[in-house]
């Protein structure tokens, strides 16, 4: 089995494989990437993450291309090869891998998805494998300050690698949300879901100057995460999440945001996809912002690539009315992480941002299996794949 735009090589390399089996993914060899144009780089990945995005995958619930195709699209590594067409990167240069495939001038339209471009199908393969190849690498990666590298990392870089890895899509995501939102510091927020991109939105908004921030999921160790960085935690499994933040914020929340996506959970843990954003409209006051980032996929049947597309209903039921006299301003969309890189690079280098902190597993890519399935009961907040 091969990627087809990965030249077939004598040496291989161990990655992460969707093979298009609801629940089940793979670690399988595969050929290494090389350099097929003069922009190309080869990342040696150090680390990559399992995002909530490759959950859609995990589930079939995700409509994209026909499997086999490596997954991951968070890491960071270090440059092994590069074209000759690459001028602002060396041989040994430590990068984050941003989770959108940089077009070039001539938009070639290397990926299908927006959202991302690595480990969604098509022919460049994902971060969970050891080395990827990165079209477009001087646009394409996001530099990082040096990281030393030792087969024997200490405690300390061991943080700040993740502390990166998490700038590749979740950290910048989160952030975004907030932008989408409208948000000022000072402002209230109430952030739907405590995943890792709903952590992140949380963090960012404490980060940004936030009141008060409410964060609302189920799973209870996602809940005190969020209370250990001074989010307010609302288990809306214990009574409806809107009461629970009125009684606290009574001309409800400057800003909302929905960070989970289509495949939400009601009080039932049923999946329901319109229950955040009319807890959203319904917790938010007039005049103020909603932000979405949580991905929502096209209903689709095409189980080909999706094997349970038809689980998926994303039409839902608005009040425009509701919507018109509530002042709203609604935005949504994936983020930018190459746009926000000075920004977030720069908190996390100069110490005032860890969004590391969300990791609870550092495991070796032979483990990715338990880990995906472990991640899809809750059972662990992120997944980091350590490759040192």
């Amino acid at each position: 089995m091969a990627l087809s735009n990965m030249t077939l090589v004598n040496e291989t390399m161990r990655a992460v494989v969707w093979q298009g089996n609801p629940y089940n993914v793979a670690v399988v060899d595969l050929p290494m990437p090389t350099i097929i144009n003069q922009s190309d780089a080869i990342v040696r990945m150090s680390r990559a993450a399992i995002c909530g995005s490759d959950l859609h995958i995990y589930r079939g619930t995700n409509e994209g291309m026909p499997a086999p195709f490596g997954l991951g699209h968070e890491g960071v590594g270090y440059i092994s090869a590069i074209g000759a067409g690459v001028g602002s990167l060396q041989v040994g240069d430590p990068v984050i891998v941003p989770f959108p495939v940089d077009q070039g001038h001539l938009h070639a339209d290397l990926t299908s998805s927006m959202y991302a471009g690595y480990g969604n199908g098509g022919d460049i393969g994902g971060t969970q494998a050891e080395y990827l190849r990165v079209p477009f690498a001087d646009n394409g990666l996001i530099p990082i300050p040096s990281l030393e590298y030792t087969n024997s990392t200490t405690n300390k870089s061991t943080s700040l690698i993740n502390d990166y890895v998490m700038l590749s899509d979740i950290f910048a995501t989160g952030w975004t949300s907030l932008d989408y939102a409208g948000f000022q510091p000072g402002d209230t927020v109430a952030v739907f879901g405590a995943g890792p991109v709903g952590l992140m939105a949380a963090y960012s908004a404490i980060l940004r100057g936030a009141s008060n921030v409410y964060s609302v999921d189920y799973v209870q160790d996602r809940l005190d995460l969020a209370k250990s960085i001074g989010a307010i935690p609302i288990n809306f499994q214990h009574a409806d999440p809107v009461e629970q933040i009125l009684n606290l914020e009574p001309n409800g929340v400057s800003r909302s945001v929905d960070a989970v996506g289509y495949e939400q959970v009601n009080r039932n843990l049923t999946v329901q996809s319109d229950i955040i954003i009319n807890n959203m409209l319904a917790v938010t006051s007039t005049g103020g912002g909603l932000g979405t980032v949580g991905v929502y996929n096209h209903q689709s049947n095409d189980t080909a690539t999706a094997p349970r597309a038809s689980t998926v209903h994303t039409d839902i039921k608005l009040s425009l009315s509701d919507f018109f006299f509530g002042e709203y301003k609604w935005e949504a969309g994936p983020s930018d992480p190459i746009e926000l890189a000075p920004k977030l690079v720069h908190l996390v280098a100069s110490g005032k941002a860890r969004p590391g902190f969300i990791v609870s597993d550092v495991i070796n890519i032979e483990e990715a299996p338990d880990a995906y399935a472990r991640f899809e009961r809750h059972e662990a907040t992120k997944v980091v794949i350590a490759f040192d």
